[in-house]
């Protein structure tokens, strides 16, 4: 114990330094992602809080199945870092190809079921028929982006468990940034660019626009944007693969199908992806209680997470270096070095939340406004976006050592334990103080941030447990 109390109290700089040099173009990355996300909420935020409010749903709906291909990333980069370690290279090319297989089978059929029945099931989480119309608009295009999506899930998996982030950050930036100019247009169309552009201070996308007369889409706008920018995503990935260095080390396009291999991908894909989906479907739950609350606390909800990824993001983008140097020293027979990893790596994310997190405490009303000139959505969300910015630390904490212990195999301890968490004791509290108390907007928020206490607290009593250390992948 005494060398573990070592540990945490004296920095390692030279792990530190290879925390933070994976997770800085996973950094860039993930806040390219973010930026994307706020120019999309500030841009249909300019549409009203029933626009916030169906784009929101409707992006929620569409990550409950997305969400199970960040499982594919997951079991790709776990695989893919432990052989790194092992210096069995091809089999890292093995892994992307088992990836992208297992990334088509779930793909194409969620991608075509969301297309077609997007008017079935957005009924059943919301009320407002306004809100269901638009909602339906949005989420039947955005569903057909789930295959290129999952498919460049296992890129990501690929390229981060290789060590090459930078090409995860490439790829990136540039389709966020694809995405954004195509909103600028599909949204508000060649009428209502200039004026929609002028009041979020990026005008000058406007004139990039000015060569072809073209409709407002509206909500159904921003859904083809994200689906053109993920097609174009997969693409730039695969580009990639042609270079010398990727292609001929890892043997990328020798088609060998490694039923072992591929087996064990399939069972660190399956409890996080159902965990995922059960996770992103406990939000959409949650979102459902919002929406029962008032149309306003839905869209001030929707404000509030999506600022929420600018901590959420680059942490993340911490947490998927972590996974690849605990999977790579433990591929090396590194047990300590793997656990130096997660110190270092929760270190690093405790400095970005936290200073985000002070933030958002302090300053609410100054960054709500960016967002929204609703003054009903601002006031709402001025008070979650503060009870937010306290648990931060427990959300560092929980999210790293969720990412240590993909990266070391361990994929069902935390599944579950996130899964019965939301649906146990979170939903229940936020349904039951939000509605039938009539706490209102509050008692859901405080619930979530009891909910990412607890979750966090059971993830380090795991972590010091150590038998992560002793799994084979």
């Amino acid at each position: 114990m005494s060398g573990l109390r070592y540990r945490i109290l004296h920095r390692n700089k030279p792990i530190a330094s290879r925390v933070i040099g994976l997770g800085l173009p996973v950094i860039a990355s993930n806040l390219s992602r973010t930026f994307m996300s706020l120019a999309d909420m500030a841009m249909v935020g300019r549409l009203g809080a029933s626009a916030l409010a169906a784009t929101g749903m409707g992006a929620m709906l569409t990550w409950v199945v997305l969400s199970f291909g960040i499982s594919f990333r997951t079991a790709t980069q776990t695989v893919t870092a432990r052989r790194l370690g092992q210096k069995k290279y091809e089999e890292c090319g093995t892994a992307l190809r088992n990836g992208h297989i297992l990334a088509a089978v779930f793909g194409i059929p969620v991608s075509l079921l969301g297309y077609f029945f997007a008017d079935k099931f957005v009924p059943l989480f919301l009320d407002d028929p306004k809100v269901v119309e638009m909602c339906v608009d949005y989420a039947s295009i955005a569903f057909l982006s789930a295959f290129f999506t999952t498919f460049g899930f296992a890129f990501q998996g690929f390229y981060t468990g290789i060590e090459k982030t930078k090409i995860h950050m490439n790829v990136t930036i540039v389709s966020n940034i694809l995405n954004v100019y195509l909103n600028a247009g599909l949204i508000y169309g060649q009428a209502g660019i200039q004026s929609g552009l002028d009041s979020i201070g990026v005008s000058w996308l406007g004139v990039l626009w000015s060569w072809y007369p073209f409709p407002a889409l509206g909500v159904k706008g921003a859904a083809m944007a994200t689906l053109i920018a993920s097609l174009w995503m997969a693409f730039h990935y695969s580009l990639y693969l042609i270079a010398p260095t990727i292609r001929k080390k890892y043997q990328v396009f020798a088609w060998r199908l490694n039923r072992a291999m591929m087996w064990r991908q399939i069972k660190l894909a399956a409890p996080q992806g159902s965990q995922e989906m059960l996770v992103v479907l406990g939000y959409s739950m949650f979102y459902k209680i919002l929406a029962t609350i008032g149309v306003v606390e839905l869209a001030a909800t929707e404000v509030v997470f999506t600022i929420l990824h600018t901590s959420f993001m680059p942490a993340a983008g911490i947490g998927q270096a972590c996974a690849t140097l605990v999977g790579k020293f433990l591929g090396e027979k590194e047990p300590q070095k793997a656990e130096t990893s997660i110190i270092e790596s929760i270190r690093w994310s405790l400095m970005i939340m936290g200073s985000l997190g002070l933030l958002f405490i302090f300053i609410p009303h100054l960054i709500l406004p960016i967002f929204t000139n609703d003054p009903d959505v601002i006031r709402v969300g001025v008070v979650a976006l503060r009870l937010a910015g306290f648990v931060q630390f427990a959300d560092a904490f929980g999210m790293t050592l969720w990412f240590s212990l993909s990266g070391a195999g361990n994929t069902f301890f935390p599944a579950a334990t996130e899964s019965i968490i939301m649906w146990f004791f979170f939903l229940p509290f936020a349904y039951t103080t939000g509605v039938i108390l009539g706490w209102g907007f509050i008692g859901p928020w405080i619930g979530m941030g009891m909910y990412l206490f607890l979750f966090a607290s059971i993830l380090l009593w795991k972590t010091l447990k150590g038998d992560w250390k002793e799994i084979e992948v």
